[in-house]
Parts: C-alpha cells; structure tokens; sequence
C-alpha cells in the first residue's frame, strides 16, 4: 500500500512554478496575480484563502485578498467581481464559498469573466471541459489528475467509481476520467445517495473517489483488494483525547480501507493540498493566456 502524500507532491508542484514565475520576472513579463473575495467570518473559509495568500507567496505570485462583511448586498458583491473582471492587472480570481444566504451564488459564479474563473465553477468552463476543448478545471478535480499522473497510477480501461454528484468534485471529475486523455479512458460510475446497493457498486471500483461529505462512510468492506482510493472528504468529528478537541477525517474508513488499497490519500495531508496547488496552476495558465489567448 502507498500513501499518496498531497503535502509532498504540492510541494514540488509550487516548486516548478516558483522556478517558472522566477524565468517570467528574469525576462522582464508580468507576474501572475491572484485575487480572492472573503465574504463573512467563516473559519473555514478564511483558513482556506489563507492558505491561497499564502501559497502565492511561497511560488512567488502577487495576490489581492478582497474582505467583507457578510452583511454585504448581492449588488455590492457583483460590483466587486466586476470590478475584479475589469482590472487588468488581475489574472484570475476566485469568490469563496459558501456565500450568506441571502446572496445568489449562482448569480455571482455567472458574473465571473469565464477567462479570469481559475476555480473552473463557470458553465463556459465546465462546458469547454466536458467537450473536452481547453478549459479551466476546477482545482478539486484538477488535483486528483495530477495525483493519478504523477503517481503514474494507470487509468486506462480500469473501472472508476465516484461517491458524490456535487458540481464541485463528483460531476467533473467523472466526465474527466471517462474523456479520452492522458488520464481518462475509465469507465465511470457516478454514485450517489440514491443509488441501490451503493457497497455493491463501490466493490467493483478499481480507482475509487469519495466525495460524499460524510464521515467515514465508505467501509473496509465496501472495496475490492488492489484498489486506489481518492478520498477527498474533510470532516471534523469531535475527540477528546486530542488538544483541539476534534480531529479530522475522511469520507473513507481509512484504519479498515487502507490495508485493501494500493494506493489511498491521507486525510488531512492528501486531495486537500492538492486543490490549493492547483489553483495556482491555473492562475499560471491565466496569466500566460493559455486556455483563452
């Protein structure tokens, strides 16, 4: 059994892009710039763009960090996308989710300039994506496939099943792995609460992704031996004996799936990673006009 290390791998992703930014600014071109609008005080969310800020820093990139409070209106906020849309100092920007209620995400996502959506949520992005013409992928997604190719675990032919239909991870990352690519060629089952005899269909996974939201779901008899498995679940469950007074989890039994793997992400330390770094790869791609030049 491998463990796919998120953390090491990202860390050699944000490598060769810190090299790439270095050549930019060597040969006198403009340094990628990120921006991020944080609406409200959810510690998720600002430890996420936290960790965006941060991660501009460490490969070099310039970034903007937009904060509001949650009591901002839908108009306000669309003005601030606009204005983000407008700035042609930016490269590419994301709006953190989840937004207040009484605030359209919808609205917001279809706000975005399709050419400046480096968290590949627009439907111009997802559309390009699922005909298979160039396209920003959302960072989720685009994390597991470079988890696949740089672990040079073989997708061809092998049968993937997907734990979770949600527009973020579960819907793209099965039309990415059924598409005829590099990494691709998988037949694809994509799963969900409504499906009969879920265990059934999760036993016959070669590459298993689970992205269900919900605690150490999936179950050491749920999967066949040999196979991967991508967990991409963040939950925090309580835990008395630990200092924060929870610990966090996946949406797999990692101590009963783990020995039946192959290979298997870690949680924390595993897809999460992952998603940051490529958001980075696609602010790169922006700033070089690659996906729309």
């Amino acid at each position: 059994m491998t463990i796919i290390d998120g953390k090491q791998l990202s860390e050699t992703i944000k490598l060769e892009i810190a090299q790439e930014v270095a050549a930019i600014k060597a040969a006198g071109g403009k340094i990628p710039h990120l921006a991020a609008v944080l609406v409200g005080e959810n510690p998720a969310s600002q430890a996420y763009v936290g960790s965006k800020v941060r991660s501009c820093e460490q490969v070099g990139f310039q970034s903007t960090l937009v904060k509001r409070d949650a009591s901002i209106s839908e108009q306000e906020l669309l003005s601030i996308v606009d204005e983000l849309n407008q700035d042609p100092s930016v490269d590419g920007f994301i709006v953190q989710l989840p937004l207040p209620g009484h605030i359209d995400e919808n609205k917001v996502i279809l706000a975005i300039d399709p050419r400046k959506d480096v968290d590949g949520f627009h439907p111009v992005n997802f559309g390009r994506m699922a005909q298979g013409m160039p396209s920003f992928v959302s960072a989720t997604p685009y994390g597991i496939l470079q988890m696949l190719e740089r672990y040079n675990i073989p997708t061809d032919g092998k049968h993937c099943v997907v734990v979770g239909r949600s527009n973020i991870v579960g819907t793209p990352i099965s039309i990415l792995l059924s598409r005829k690519a590099k990494v691709g060629n998988c037949t694809v089952t994509l799963t969900h609460s409504r499906t009969k005899d879920l265990p059934a269909e999760t036993r016959r996974a070669d590459i298993l992704i689970a992205a269900i939201g919900i605690p150490e779901f999936v179950k050491g008899d749920w999967v066949k031996e040999g196979v991967v498995v991508i967990d991409v679940g963040i939950n925090r469950i309580e835990d008395p004996a630990s200092k924060k007074g929870y610990r966090l989890v996946g949406d797999v039994d990692f101590e009963q799936v783990a020995p039946k793997s192959s290979y298997i992400t870690p949680v924390p330390g595993g897809v999460g990673l992952m998603t940051v770094t490529s958001l980075l790869m696609n602010t790169l791609k922006a700033a070089k006009k690659e996906i729309y030049p």
